[in-house]
């Protein structure tokens, strides 16, 4: 069984900090591993977003200075357990307002460098609602977000375009649309 027996503190940001903690694993030797800790919240929303009636969904391309990059995904942001707080993020990262339909459970996704952890929510739109006619986005200054409206049918190929064109796909957003029907495929 592993066993910590010190953790240092190697860099501390506004948001995060760099540790390296050492082990002792069950033959006695002391193994070292660095890890990345959020330091004010550790849990975060993924939002899955479904207009209703049309049944298509709301994906979002955004920059993301980890990857220097753009990514495609869901919506997403910081879960402070409040259904409010994600209708929130919901609205200023699309300019849509939904109501949440289900909220799953907490869970890990990069337990192997990261302590956070996130939590998926289905939100249903209705697209006929006065309010969501004419979305606005309303975005901070480090938020550089493209919403795009897909129905379901046409994801999987548009994820696999994007992919020859080398675009970055989020990997919640491929296992939701791509890896889930492979799995329906074979049972």
């Amino acid at each position: 069984m592993m066993r910590r027996i010190t953790e240092n503190n190697l860099y501390s940001g506004r948001w995060l900090s760099l540790k390296e903690t050492v082990y002792e694993n069950k033959n006695g030797d002391l193994v070292r591993w660095e890890s990345v800790a959020r330091k004010n919240n550790t849990s975060s929303v993924v939002i899955i977003a479904k207009l209703i009636p049309s049944r298509r969904f709301v994906l979002i391309k955004q920059f993301r200075p980890a990857i220097n990059g753009y990514i495609l995904g869901f919506p997403a942001g910081i879960d402070n357990h409040s259904d409010s707080q994600i209708i929130k993020e919901l609205k200023e990262e699309t300019g849509y307002t939904g109501f949440i339909k289900h909220k799953g459970p907490l869970i890990k996704s990069q337990a192997g460098i990261i302590n956070d952890s996130g939590r998926v929510v289905f939100v249903y739109i209705d697209e006929n609602a006065q309010v969501n006619q004419n979305p606005k986005q309303h975005l901070g200054a480090l938020e550089d977000i493209e919403v795009i409206i897909i129905p379901v049918n046409e994801i999987k190929q548009f994820l696999l375009n994007s992919i020859k064109q080398a675009v970055v796909i989020s990997a919640n957003l491929w296992y939701v649309f791509v890896v889930s029907q492979w799995i329906s495929d074979e049972t």
